[in-house]
């Protein structure tokens, strides 16, 4: 599925039913147990100390919705990851999809498309709290392109976020995850109404930044949702270039 595929999946997704409480919002414990999940689905939940510093950065900033939909990227991901056999540095694919959607926040969010905002605020975070730089980079490599599909011809700690959260968007890639997995994903990270909200939140950036919704899945739910948005058209541009093409 390309793109902008996805973009017109997300808009037909859309169903009235009201938000969930953010009090729902899912734990690293389940709200009736006396102990924290290391695993989920199989997947080991990332608890190394930048992880843990990651989570409480991406709470701060996310509503409960888009906070579950990020664990279920990393989970997701890592599902689909593991059916493929791939290998990769688990924490790594663990902030990338933490922070992913940091640029769709009241935070986070600017002039720059979503997915750059969050890749920019997320790498400024890891380098305030020392990561290499190597490391960071490939964070915001992770971000910046999991709406595009040069992300899927990329190495697995950024394939898998764009992978993770196709799959949570609009369940492309779940035939590789068994129905048992995907219901322990759900159950530990409930979906919150997040079809509407997801949508929803992308038109309120784009109807603060326009520029945001110029690349990727965001300029569709801004044709459709936003009165009067308009992107700029690069034939424009080039008919406005500054120079003389009159006959020397």
């Amino acid at each position: 599925m390309d793109r902008r595929e996805f973009g017109r999946w997300i808009g037909a997704a859309i169903v009235t039913r009201s938000l969930q409480q953010p009090s729902t919002i899912a734990r690293r414990m389940h709200p009736h147990s006396e102990t924290q999940p290391t695993v989920v689905a199989g997947i080991r939940l990332v608890d190394s100390a930048i992880a843990k510093q990651a989570e409480h950065f991406a709470r701060a900033a996310y509503e409960p919705y888009l906070f579950n939909h990020a664990m279920r990227t990393f989970l997701f991901g890592s599902l689909i990851g593991k059916a493929m056999k791939l290998e990769w540095d688990e924490e790594l694919v663990f902030l990338a999809a933490i922070m992913h959607d940091l640029g769709l926040t009241a935070r986070h969010m600017g002039p720059l498309p979503f997915e750059l905002s969050g890749a920019q605020a997320a790498r400024a975070f890891l380098h305030a709290q020392g990561m290499a730089t190597e490391r960071a980079n490939v964070v915001w490599d992770g971000i910046a392109l999991h709406p595009t599909m040069v992300a899927e011809f990329k190495q697995p700690e950024i394939a898998l976020i764009a992978a993770g959260a196709a799959a949570d968007v609009t369940g492309s890639g779940l035939d590789a995850v068994s129905a048992d997995s995907r219901a322990a994903v759900l159950h530990y990270a409930p979906r919150l109404g997040f079809k509407q909200a997801f949508v929803h939140s992308c038109a309120d950036v784009v109807r603060r930044y326009p520029r945001a919704a110029s690349r990727s899945f965001m300029r569709d739910i801004g044709e459709r949702y936003v009165p009067g948005f308009s992107e700029p058209n690069i034939c424009d541009a080039i008919a406005h270039a500054p120079f003389d093409e009159s006959p020397s």
